[in-house]
């Protein structure tokens, strides 16, 4: 059993609860985390295998870059490992509770454009402990270029959520699928999402219609029975 170590940290709360900082940093004997967000939102991450520090924001917003925060991360990854020997000790005996993710969802980033780039995005939460191993599938068939796994969020009760994404260049009946894995689970979870295309209504229309007809015939039975009526008279 793999044993993970995570430190989170509130670092700054106003008194009505206004603005709120986040640091994250957890290892375990082959891995490291190390993250940091403000206002809920990812500002910067450590990818221990390329060795630098990463800044998922998009180019229009302003950055936060911080002078070596690879170097720190590293130094705290080495401070965990030693912590997480005396803890492992201390949790010789100790069962894990384990909470499994809920049913994955599976939204599409963009309104579905036949033949236009796209992207699918599985959520995952509410599980115990991180990380979740995400597969995606087109047509039946396993898809690993262009996805995505986000580093594991926590949540305020305690459990963790992943986000994982998948490139797609949509067409008319394709099928995808992601399939979620985690420790909880007796068996993989997966959500099924199927390339549509909204059609414009024709309720509106067909009733538009009709109600033109109907008038057009109550005209003409009028002007009948009135051309009736002089005839008579």
């Amino acid at each position: 059993m793999k044993l993970v170590l995570v430190l989170v940290l509130v670092l700054r709360v106003s008194a009505d609860i206004l603005h709120e900082d986040l640091y994250i940093s957890g290892c375990s004997d082959t891995d490291g985390e190390n993250m940091y967000s403000l206002e809920g939102e990812e500002v910067s991450y450590i990818d221990f295998i390329k060795k630098k520090a990463v800044e998922p924001q998009p180019p229009f917003v302003d950055h936060m870059t911080v002078t070596g925060q690879y170097e720190q991360a590293v130094a705290n990854l080495q401070v965990c490992r030693q912590s997480l020997n005396i803890v492992r000790q201390a949790l010789k005996n100790i069962s894990l509770e384990l909470d499994a993710p809920s049913a994955p969802v599976i939204y599409d980033r963009d309104d579905v454009e036949l033949g236009e780039e796209n992207h699918l995005i599985c959520y995952v939460t509410g599980f115990y402990p991180a990380p979740v191993k995400v597969h995606w599938t087109k047509n039946g068939q396993n898809v690993t270029d262009g996805t995505s796994l986000n580093v594991p969020y926590p949540n305020k009760d305690g459990t963790y959520t992943q986000l994982s994404t998948l490139k797609i260049v949509p067409q008319l009946g394709d099928i995808y699928s992601c399939t979620v894995e985690h420790r909880a689970l007796d068996q993989p979870l997966t959500r099924m999402w199927e390339v549509k295309v909204r059609q414009p209504g024709l309720g509106p229309s067909i009733f538009c219609g009709v109600g033109l007809t109907v008038g057009l015939l109550g005209v003409a039975c009028g002007t009948f029975f009135l051309i009736k009526g002089n005839e008579c008279s």
